[in-house]
Order: structure tokens, then sequence, then C-alpha cells
């Protein structure tokens, strides 16, 4: 089998920052795959919670200076990098002052939803692509995890897919349970659209809140990976909607799961 290029997206990652179980999946999943002769990089937002001393986070001002548009905004990228100890993985972090210099994730000390968390995965999931059309590393398959990344999906399908960088990419999204339910300001459509996006494409996200995220890197993804959790009656929702015309894989978080990602890697890269 051929050496395959994986991107990972995500929202979160030991020992950098945890507060759900992605950040465990995405300690474990990209140093195995390492080990298994796959080439890796991995894309997390610089939230606030991150100690940047501690972990040994630095800008790359070469990746650094792009603006990534939000609506009618402009917003400056800033990449900043970090090694993971004990393994040879370099952890990329999208960071923007205006969107993860809080000092929280998604919600405030008094449990407030950001009512700029749509504007925040967008910048993200633009700035991930962004940033690695300039790193100019073609990825073979792309695995978005958790809401956040659901847009990444969609403008591989759409704005990206006839770059060189991003042309043969595959993309794997990986569903988390979450407990979100606040809807997004007016205007939320306008933000996502991207060169080659039209109204018909935005369906699943019409409704504005997080679950759309979800149904929208389900639906253009090319591989649909369900976790081994309890999930809410929403998420569940979901996938009785999308299993009658997606394929959904379910992993354990069990001795197999290495095993069964480099199985689905292999399958999805041929």
């Amino acid at each position: 089998m051929s050496k395959l290029r994986i991107l990972y997206a995500a929202t979160e990652m030991n020992p950098f920052l945890q507060t759900t179980k992605v950040a465990e999946f995405l300690q474990t999943l990209p140093q195995g795959m390492q080990e298994r002769g796959m080439e890796i990089r991995i894309f997390v937002p610089r939230f606030g919670l991150i100690n940047e001393r501690k972990n040994r986070l630095h800008e790359v001002v070469r990746l650094s200076g792009i603006n990534i548009a939000v609506g009618d905004d402009e917003k400056p990228l800033v990449i900043k990098v970090a090694s993971i100890p004990n393994a040879k993985l370099q952890v990329y972090f999208i960071d923007n002052e205006d969107y993860f210099h809080r000092k929280s994730v998604f919600v405030d000390k008094n449990n407030k939803f950001h009512a700029d968390n749509d504007e925040r995965a967008i910048f993200f999931c633009k700035g991930v692509l962004e940033t690695v059309k300039k790193l100019g590393w073609a990825p073979d398959i792309v695995h978005c995890n958790d809401w956040m990344t659901g847009l990444i999906p969609m403008y591989l399908k759409t704005t990206y897919k006839k770059d060189p960088i991003f042309k043969d990419a595959k993309s794997m999204f990986t569903v988390y349970n979450h407990n979100y339910t606040q809807k997004f300001d007016e205007g939320f459509l306008d933000k996502v659209k991207m060169m080659d996006i039209d109204d018909s494409m935005l369906t699943e996200l019409q409704s504005a809140d997080c679950d759309g995220f979800v149904k929208c890197g389900m639906k253009y993804a090319d591989a649909v990976i369900k976790t081994n959790e309890d999930f809410g009656d929403s998420i569940n929702a979901i996938f009785t909607e999308f299993k009658k015309t997606k394929s959904i894989s379910t992993v354990k978080p069990d001795d197999t799961l290495l095993d069964s990602y480099y199985e689905l890697y292999n399958q999805l890269g041929q």
C-alpha cells in the first residue's frame, strides 16, 4: 500500500487542550498512523486556554499573513506550531486575536454560547485549507473531526476541487456528540459561502446551528464515521436521516481502533 498523506482537522488535541473525547482521539490516531508509515499534518484552533509558553508554541511567519474572509470582514490568519512530546509530530494552530484569544472554547465562564462561534468555525475551516495550500502539501485524505470542521468537506467539493493541492483529496468526517442548541445570527449562510457555492448547496446549514455543521460534513464527506458514544436525540436523528443515502462506519475506542482506521484510510485512498 502506498504511503498516504493524512491531514487531520479537529477542535482540540491532547496534550494541548482537552474538554471532550476529541482530544484523546487526536492524541492517539495520528501518531498511530505515522507509526504505520503514513505522513501526517494536524490542525487545531489556538484557543486561549492553550498555554503557549508551556507548550512551546511559536509563530510560523512564512505561513501567517493571509487574510480570511468571513462575510464582509477579512481577518488576519496567524499560524503557530508546536511538537508533541515523545512523538515526531508537529501540530499547526489556527489563530486570530479576535476569535481565539479569549480564555474559553465555545462557552464563556457563565456557560453562555459565544455569539461568534459560527464565524470562528468558518475562519478555522477556511484557514486550514489556505494554510495547507501555502505549505504546498497535497493530502490524500482530509480527516475532519467534530462539528467545527463540518464545512471543510463542502469546500473541498466546491471552491477547492480544482486546486492542485486538493484535486485528488478525499474527505472523512467523524461525528462526536455535542449539547449545543443555540442558533447563529442572521447572515450566517452568507458568511459560509465561497466561490462555486450557491444557496442550493447550503440546505443542511439552514438550521443555523451546530447540527447544521454536522449535517454539512456528513453530506459532503466521502466517508462518515460514528464514534462509540451515547449521542443525544438531535444527533441520532441526523444519523437516521443520512443512513438512507450514506454509508456510516462505526469505530470503537478499543484495541482495534488503529487497525480499523488504517483499513478505512487505505480503502478511501485507493
